[in-house]
């Protein structure tokens, strides 16, 4: 199904009704995927799986980018949370039925944004049933609330599958695959499903994209006065994933050890609330809280903020390192200046994130996806996003004044090891 405009008698449009859609999930909302939009033509995925990337990851080299060189994310997801069905340890059986479910994936539909792109994640409670210890290659510590004013549930579910298509049909038709109520993917015969050996614990569904927001807005945590702008992709209004403002993937990629090809996924389950946001901030504010008080006073946004290229200028206009000072004589910094203070020793960016907006629960929600070399990775970047080390300055030490913090709720939150290919199907944490 493709998301070109057109309504039926009910008045949604087809991108509309594709996020409806994949937000209901099962063989009903498929079907109805497909009477509406028809079979998506998808190629089939190659012969010799080999040809593949070993890092399950490596999406990048498939997305398509835009007139400036960022990657763009594919439109529509759904991450299925799972839980091992078995008593004990994964057996051999078990591994092979699970690879085999996953290849199947893979020669069912090209890779790529306009195919399917997934991977497969597996918490520290998964591993916990093991005797052996990961090894010190990985850093895959539990999940916590990280600052003073969240309070997260955990999620300790055994693993996380996440499948990310342009096509609604195509991560519908994937997961339905996966959990055993199709035998038929694109043309092809799967050799074996997760059935039986994994149960689905939970379920989240989220899009991308110009336009999409801005069709999906009739939901709570957005106000009926102030329209979304068309052309934003996410509901705060504004481009994200500024090429440069991302870490590689070679740079969250762990380099050693048995998962060498590997890394760690964090999952944030957020609540959005943008009342205020839209309703009683101005554009300078809102502009001036998710980049830095110099783009508001520089005019330097131009609508969505498409006209910054491939970076949201932080280092050029001095924000990260003024961050403090701009807590005390502006009394306020943005969330862009505060997360670009964390970088490693050659400058580059830890985290690289893949998250999506939601309408799950019937709220506005984001649901933050990130990949890193470590936890302790991600845990900085929160830190920095956070701003602590800031509150000493002016009114900025009020949540308010914080860049966005007061618009976002976290609710949940997961972390998990993402293996290379070889090692995705039930690892154990010490692979020969």
């Amino acid at each position: 199904m493709d998301d070109t405009d057109g309504r039926d008698h009910r008045g949604l449009s087809r991108r509309q009704f594709a996020k409806a859609a994949v937000a209901i999930g099962g063989a009903s909302a498929l079907s109805a995927c497909l009477d509406r939009g028809g079979d998506p033509d998808v190629p089939q995925g190659p012969d010799d799986l080999s040809s593949l990337p070993a890092r399950q990851h490596a999406w990048n080299e498939f997305l398509a980018t835009d007139d400036h060189g960022n990657d763009v994310a594919p439109r529509h997801r759904v991450l299925v949370l799972l839980n091992y069905a078995g008593e004990g340890t994964p057996t051999d059986a078990e591994r092979e039925t699970v690879e085999s479910a996953f290849r199947s994936l893979e020669r069912a539909y090209r890779r790529g944004h306009d195919g399917l792109l997934f991977t497969v994640g597996y918490s520290p409670s998964y591993f916990d049933r093991f005797d052996a210890d990961l090894p010190g290659s990985v850093d895959l510590r539990p999940p916590r609330a990280l600052t003073p004013f969240e309070d997260p549930a955990l999620d300790e579910q055994d693993a996380v599958v996440h499948l990310a298509s342009d096509h609604a049909a195509v991560v519908l038709a994937a997961e339905e695959a996966l959990l055993g109520e199709q035998s038929e993917l694109n043309g092809v015969e799967l050799a074996a499903d997760l059935s039986g050996v994994f149960e689905r614990a939970d379920r989240r569904t989220g899009f991308t994209g110009e336009g999409l927001p801005a069709d999906n807005q009739d939901v709570d945590g957005i106000p009926d006065s102030e329209p979304v702008d068309e052309d934003a992709p996410l509901y705060m209004g504004f481009k994200s994933g500024y090429d440069r403002s991302q870490a590689s993937e070679d740079r969250v990629t762990i380099p050693e050890g048995p998962f060498a090809g590997g890394t760690t996924h964090q999952l944030s389950k957020i609540r959005l609330n943008l009342d205020q946001w839209y309703e009683q901030d101005s554009r300078s504010q809102r502009v001036s809280k998710m980049f830095c008080p110099v783009h508001a006073e520089e005019d330097l946004v131009e609508g969505v903020g498409n006209n910054l290229g491939d970076s949201a200028r932080m280092e050029e206009r001095g924000c990260p390192a003024h961050a403090d000072d701009h807590a005390r004589t502006k009394g306020v910094v943005g969330h862009s200046q505060k997360s670009a203070r964390a970088r490693d020793e050659d400058g580059s960016p830890l985290m690289l994130r893949r998250d999506v907006n939601s309408t799950d629960d019937g709220r506005a929600g984001l649901h933050f996806v990130s990949l890193q070399r470590t936890i302790g990775d991600f845990v900085d970047t929160r830190d920095a996003m956070t701003g602590e080390d800031l509150a000493d300055g002016a009114a900025v030490g009020q949540k308010n004044n914080n860049g966005i913090l007061q618009y976002m709720a976290v609710l949940r939150r997961g972390n998990f090891l993402v293996p290379p290919r070889e090692r995705r199907a039930l690892p154990e944490p010490n692979p020969a």
